[in-house]
């Protein structure tokens, strides 16, 4: 029986690192990077927010800005009726006065 020559198992190791650099990168322009846009959207948004601002809460509230502290801001979601949002509960606003 001849003896054949085996080929190595693997790729080079240039050929490993140039699939994994194309994996990230990817994987940032396909997730990491569209994230970071919309978390900096998300606080340009908070940031912005004044009295008359319609909102939507991260649980479903809807209602209009009544009063915007630091960490804190006031919804008024019926007649008689407000409530105290952190800030970072605020997951949308629609704009507009009451």
């Amino acid at each position: 029986m001849p003896i054949l020559a085996q080929a190595p198992a693997g790729g080079s190791m240039g050929g490993m690192l140039l699939t994994f650099g194309l994996m990230f990168a990817v994987m940032y322009f396909l997730i990491i990077r569209p994230q970071q846009k919309r978390q900096k959207d998300h606080q340009k948004m908070l940031d912005a927010l004044k009295k008359g601002d319609r909102v939507i809460s991260n649980g479903g509230l809807h209602g209009v800005v009544k009063e915007v502290r630091e960490d804190v801001v006031l919804v008024k979601i019926a007649e008689n009726t407000v409530v105290e949002l952190s800030r970072g509960a605020v997951a949308s606003r629609r704009g507009g006065d009451e």
